[in-house]
């Protein structure tokens, strides 16, 4: 017998049960489209994380406002704005390990032009914020050091912005918008960072401050709502980090052992760090998940065992026409393999189907790895072999004269 007549005889075989032989493949249907569904939530997730990683820049460091006392009570983290743009200014001038930095303010607001609009995040900065998140231009300028200055009605357009705005083929430069009825030239659109970046405006921070975000209660002339510094190499992040601190310590005259009224943080290093535990967390759920095709082979090795008992007397039959005990084993074997086979290709059908179901619902983002469903289907392979082998092993063993005998 070849494998491919094993196969038929199979096939075949399995025919003649469809309900059996589909409850029995059940445990490998459920095992398999677990793992491919675990893998693409987790690959999505994790490539949405190295975007973010991307978007942000190398060697960045964040600083955030942090707590306040006020009257002895302590505020919450970000309740005032204690970060200037003369921190700024001092980070630049004091700190050599520094090559930019950039503070800025954020709202949000309609951005209208002629009879389109889209309602957008409003970030107030310098041209230090697109040098210290590597952002380059896809057509355009930066800001001057006069509109900087002088709250010029300009503003710089992420790639989301200026698709929804313009037509295909439009150029938006020049063109004239508004934000919160302020009439603003556009002079630049950056390239595209990723869909949760680029989904902004920038106008110069004097501008912002003046004339869109100078009016909340715990906002002043010199406040920012955070300040990003970019640090010239990696090996020199942590004294970096150490410097800021020490700098804005002695600049916003915090008592020694009092709580920093700010925070300096590295994205990066805590996506990353959330990037292994995602991937962690995804690798614990797939070891969860293999349990089910553990079931599923014990399920297929007792049904094929009932099997074998059944069609004793087809396997006397086989063997007093000729069949050789290999062929026998081979027969089950492939009866086995089968199922296994059968149930993957219905598991990654129904992963893929529910991964993409739940990131429909639930707004994630999910990615099918060619490399999970040719993992789940070899462990679905191997589940066929290991416990199909006992039930084949058993029927080739069995003697013909006793196999006959039986009724």
């Amino acid at each position: 017998m070849t494998m491919l007549q094993g196969f038929q005889i199979a096939l075949h075989a399995l025919r003649l049960n469809p309900l059996r032989s589909f409850l029995t493949m059940l445990g490998i249907v459920i095992g398999v489209a677990s793992i491919v569904t675990v893998f693409a939530i987790g690959s999505g997730a994790q490539l949405r994380l190295q975007e973010q990683i991307r978007s942000i820049g190398a060697n960045v460091l964040m600083i955030t406002p942090g707590a306040v006392y006020q009257g002895g009570v302590r505020l919450k983290d970000g309740s005032k704005l204690t970060m200037t743009e003369g921190d700024v200014q001092a980070i630049l001038e004091q700190i050599p390990e520094i090559q930019a930095a950039a503070g800025s303010l954020a709202g949000t607001a309609q951005v209208i032009h002629e009879g389109k609009n889209w309602n957008t995040t409003i970030n107030g900065t310098t041209t230090g914020h697109f040098m210290v998140r590597d952002w380059q231009l896809a057509s355009g300028r930066y800001f001057s050091g006069a509109e900087e200055s002088g709250a010029g009605k300009v503003v710089i357009l992420g790639s989301t912005v200026a698709r929804e705005l313009f037509a295909p083929g439009d150029d938006p430069i020049g063109a004239q918008i508004r934000i919160m009825k302020v009439p603003l030239e556009v002079v630049g659109v950056l390239d595209r960072k990723g869909p949760a970046q680029d989904d902004v405006a920038f106008v110069p921070l004097s501008t912002a401050k003046l004339r869109f975000l100078g009016s909340a209660s715990n906002i002043n002339r010199d406040s920012v709502a955070y300040i990003i510094a970019k640090v010239a190499a990696d090996g020199q992040m942590a004294g970096a980090r150490a410097e800021i601190e020490g700098l804005l310590r002695q600049r916003h005259r915090i008592p020694a052992g009092q709580e920093d009224d700010f925070k300096v943080q590295d994205p990066a290093a805590a996506m990353e760090a959330q990037q292994g535990a995602i991937r962690t967390v995804a690798l614990l759920l797939v070891a969860i998940a293999s349990v089910s095709l553990l079931v599923g082979g014990i399920s297929i090795m007792n049904v094929m065992i009932v099997s074998v008992t059944e069609r004793t007397r087809e396997i006397g039959i086989r063997r007093a026409l000729g069949g050789r005990m290999r062929d026998i084993r081979l027969q089950f074997l492939c009866e086995a393999l089968v199922l296994c086979l059968l149930g993957g290709a219905i598991g990654v059908a129904g992963g893929i189907t529910l991964s993409m179901t739940v990131a429909r619902m639930a707004g994630w983002v999910t990615s099918i790895d060619s490399e999970a469903i040719g993992l789940a289907l070899a462990f679905s392979i191997v589940t066929g072999l290991i416990f199909g082998f006992y039930p084949a092993h058993k029927a080739s063993r069995l003697s013909p004269i006793e196999a006959l005998k039986t009724e």
